[in-house]
């Protein structure tokens, strides 16, 4: 039985995109078919049909790195199906590869099932952008669980990219003050809308003197940096003692000269992360042995309570999860004895995030069907009806 995909011919532009027949994949332990419904859009995959960005090793060449759909197929028997996904769900994934196709295969332990009230469209757009989000701001860059707790602050850059919108929201509904960079004053009057509390025109601001004046010289705590290059000697000047910057991107390259003397001096911590070539069984412990503070998994339980936040998030940040409703929440502990085990409590935890709650604001992402807007939650999405 074969499929309809995209293939990447040779490296360039749109144009090199050619619509092709391959063999539908088979699932493997642990794994779970998918009939795309929509899939997401992000740089990665630019980047890939440029030939800038190798495929990891075993990994399919069709591009696309998050789905939506139904499951038709898989081991829903295997012990990684801890949310008792079943024939007949609708899921987003997050995937290494293959999203670009009628059929994709993704791990179970990386399956979720649509947020209430969220259509094909809408959850593709999901995966990549708060698996990110949260991996990176929440565990290695453990926002919230430093010396300051929740009074700890975060800049964004690039608050207006999918990226950049999902941290501004996620950082600001668990009560943090936010401050993001952008390249217009449109864009950075966006980014107030979703709740930063300043947003720096790169173009006609320096970041660091404005960070340093909004925190009275005491620098933001937690920095999303997916630039790096040139921005890290400036971030150094503008992080706060104690400090975390969290790279995940280089738009400005991969060199950089900074003082090695300030990260010891302020005991600032410069650290980053990739999704893509992780394994299933990756151990996100970074967060857990520098703050003392992780994810703990709630046991489910049966409960009729009501599914009244946007994400269909219960807004008493507990794990109860009724089978039938499948609602998503986590909470943060002090002292957990339970470690964040493995990738599929970052993907888990992300939308179970209590602090997406009741009053987040939620935009729809921009997709071939509907016009771009001016506020998405995270990458553009393509519907595969369009193929």
């Amino acid at each position: 039985m074969d499929m309809q995909a995209i293939e990447i011919t040779t490296p360039g532009g749109p144009d090199v995109l050619r619509l092709t027949r391959r063999p539908v994949p088979v699932p493997g332990a642990g794994e779970v078919l998918i009939r795309v419904a929509a899939f997401g859009l992000n740089r990665p995959d630019i980047a890939q049909r440029q030939g800038r960005y190798p495929v990891p090793a075993g990994v399919t060449d069709i591009p696309g790195l998050e789905v939506s759909g139904e499951i038709i197929g898989g081991d829903l028997t295997h012990p990684a199906n801890d949310l008792q996904l079943s024939l007949g769900d609708r899921v987003c994934a997050l995937v290494q590869g293959g999203g670009y196709a009628e059929y994709c295969v993704a791990p179970i332990a990386q399956c979720l099932p649509y947020p209430a009230g969220f259509d094909h469209v809408q959850a593709a757009a999901l995966p990549e952008t708060f698996y990110t989000v949260w991996s990176n701001v929440f565990e290695r860059g453990a926002l919230g669980r430093g010396p300051k707790g929740q009074q700890e602050t975060l800049l964004v850059h690039g608050g207006s990219s999918g990226i950049g919108t999902v941290a501004i929201q996620l950082a600001v509904q668990r009560g943090h003050r936010v401050f993001a960079t952008a390249g217009s004053a449109e864009k950075c009057a966006f980014c107030e809308s979703l709740g930063a509390t300043r947003a720096i025109n790169y173009r006609e601001e320096d970041f660091a003197a404005v960070i340093a004046s909004l925190t009275d010289g005491q620098g933001v705590d937690v920095i999303l940096d997916m630039v790096g290059g040139d921005y890290l000697p400036r971030e150094l000047a503008c992080v706060a003692d104690d400090g975390r910057i969290v790279i995940i991107a280089l738009q400005h390259g991969a060199q950089a000269t900074i003082p090695l003397s300030d990260i010891l001096r302020r005991r600032v911590t410069i650290t980053g992360s990739t999704l893509r070539p992780r394994s299933v069984a990756f151990i996100p412990n970074s967060s857990s042995r520098c703050t003392g503070r992780t994810v703990r998994k709630r046991p489910k339980t049966n409960t009729n309570a009501t599914n009244d936040s946007p994400m269909g998030a219960r807004t008493d940040g507990d794990r109860t999860t009724a089978p039938a409703a499948r609602s998503w929440s986590a909470t943060l502990t002090e002292r957990s004895t339970t470690p964040a085990s493995s990738r599929r409590s970052t993907i888990h935890a992300v939308m179970r995030a209590r602090g997406y709650g009741a009053n987040a604001r939620r935009h729809p992402p921009r997709s071939v069907s509907a016009p771009p807007t001016a506020g998405r939650i995270a990458s553009d999405t393509v519907s595969t009806a369009e193929l």
